[in-house]
């Protein structure tokens, strides 16, 4: 046993998630630890038939205004704060009568969940604020030379093995590991606390619902990103990288990896933009996508006909890419699937033959994802970082001004309004071609929008006859239009709101093509 090594003799026990709780504390009590609880912690235990001191014998106070009260006493912070062998403080704990506590466990009142659901009142907002939870939790910490502080479920285990391991001692570097931790908790706790409440415009009615104002700007940018794991490399072997998620178990951070090799960042990084542009549809989508630009992408009747027409539009590039697919995936798919080399696939499910196809080739990682409404969108910059709402923007065919002499069919309309989708998830400058649901020709991250217009034409491998075009801001002058009309293109999406409108629509006229404006532009940079 090492010399720092702290026997637990007694231990406070005071949580809100009470899973694998009695268990725990079973541990200890066949270790001979006396356990201090409070409230419904103590009933839980007493229930399962352990024995339990309530708090109120050892403060001498009885809980009270509500629960508010309950550990704040110096019997309790003294017990966790007093050095062991300094004797200044054992002089003064001995004149006071104040026994040690060596453990705490302690995990908080559930503010987040609270304040995530809907319509939530502002006075439970409020009592979901913990105070005595984090104090005693910031107490052991500051102690943690002499006392243990476990503010982590999935701890237990390993506790009760050291425990059990060690005469009923816990080492200096399991202390350490357990003060870092409750440091970091009580650092988010309180994070979560500030930024719920300055969203909310005034102190409400403890009886109203606490809205938050939808347009609140953040005061301070506060990011609570547990490390998930780390990367082999970033973007480049010469780059250290890691993966951090917000624990909502969402998304493409949060999803769970089924077969394959380790995820590396640039995997990552496409996943989230195929698995981004696939959730744009309704309808049965996938996304094919190469350095987080769509190859190809289609909507279709099935996953196997949106997977054939994704692919039909650039099956070269296609190649080595990633799949982000908006349903879930059958065997007709995966047969279709398999025969390409795929690095990753994003899906919200598969069915058990589409798992049984895939396994045969064990390289391809399989992500199972569950949506998640995006938030923020934060981009770092030297010196701070920049941050903007997520794009949610969409226009639907009663939104559409149709700015040309002619107006465009009802075919057009539905593969203008496709093209858009698209268009959004595609590097500026961007023009797409597409036609019935396929994109048909993209042209992505252009310096010149002329340029965007003939690489996308350059790129299409399906005929180009007969398609739209969308284009993720407005035309500033004639030739990017006469460009896509050349390549064949018979109606156009656009932003519109250049001074030259007047011209591009008046080449749009003289060219016999149909032109609408959504008044609103996709950049992506």
């Amino acid at each position: 046993m090492e010399q720092d090594a702290r026997k637990i003799r007694r231990a406070l026990l005071s949580v809100t998630d009470k899973t694998g709780l009695v268990e725990f504390a079973r541990e200890l009590e066949g270790l001979g630890v006396e356990l201090i609880s409070t409230g419904g912690t103590a009933r839980a235990l007493r229930e399962a038939g352990l024995r339990v001191k309530e708090i109120s014998e050892l403060t001498g106070f009885p809980e009270m205004l509500d629960g508010r009260v309950k550990t704040l006493h110096p019997r309790v912070h003294g017990g966790l704060l007093y050095i062991r062998g300094n004797a200044e403080h054992e002089a003064a704990v001995r004149e006071h009568g104040i026994e040690p506590i060596d453990m705490v466990v302690v995990n908080l009142y559930a503010f987040e969940k609270t304040a995530a659901r809907a319509g939530v009142r502002f006075g439970e907002l409020i009592e979901n604020i913990d105070i005595g939870g984090p104090s005693m939790v910031r107490s052991a910490a500051k102690n943690f030379r002499d006392v243990a502080i476990v503010t982590r479920v999935g701890e237990y285990g390993a506790l009760a093995g050291e425990l059990h391991e060690n005469d009923g001692c816990l080492s200096l570097k399991t202390r350490w590991r357990l003060a870092q931790q409750a440091f970091a908790t009580t650092a988010a706790y309180d994070s979560a606390i500030a930024a719920t409440l300055e969203t909310l415009a005034e102190a409400g009615d403890p009886e109203a619902a606490a809205e938050p104002d939808p347009t609140a700007i953040p005061a301070a940018l506060r990011l609570h990103l547990p490390l998930e794991r780390t990367l082999r490399y970033g973007e480049n072997p010469h780059q250290r990288a890691a993966l951090y998620t917000d624990g909502s178990g969402t998304g493409v951070a949060g999803a769970r990896q089924l077969q394959g090799k380790e995820l590396s960042f640039n995997n990552l990084v496409d996943l989230d933009a195929c698995w981004g542009l696939a959730e744009e549809f309704g309808e049965p989508a996938v996304a094919i996508i190469k350095h987080t630009n769509p190859c190809g992408a289609a909507t279709g009747g099935s996953v196997r006909e949106a997977y054939e027409k994704a692919l039909a539009a650039d099956p070269v590039s296609a190649f080595g890419g990633v799949i982000g697919i908006n349903r879930t995936v059958d065997a007709e798919a995966a047969t279709e699937i398999a025969r390409l080399f795929t690095e990753a696939i994003a899906a919200p499910g598969y069915t058990a033959e589409a798992l049984a196809i895939f396994a045969a080739k064990k390289n391809l990682r399989l992500l199972e994802v569950k949506s998640a409404r995006p938030g923020w969108m934060i981009r770092q910059v030297s010196g701070g970082a920049l941050v903007q709402d997520a794009d949610r923007g969409q226009v639907s065919a009663e939104g559409l001004q149709v700015v040309t002499k002619r107006a465009p069919s009802e075919a057009e309309i539905a593969s203008l309004l496709f093209a858009w989708r698209i268009c959004k998830h595609v590097k500026s400058n961007a023009v797409v071609y597409a036609r019935d649901g396929q994109t048909i020709g993209i042209g992505a991250g252009q310096m010149s929008r002329v340029d965007a217009a003939r690489f996308g034409a350059m790129k299409a491998v399906l005929p180009l006859t007969g398609c739209v075009a969308a284009s993720d801001a407005f035309f500033p002058f004639p030739d990017g239009l006469e460009v896509v009309v050349e390549a064949g293109a018979t109606a156009v999406i656009q932003p519109g709101g250049s001074v030259r409108d007047a011209e591009v629509i008046a080449a749009a006229d003289r060219l016999g093509v149909a032109m609408v404006f959504t008044g609103m532009r996709h950049f992506r940079h």
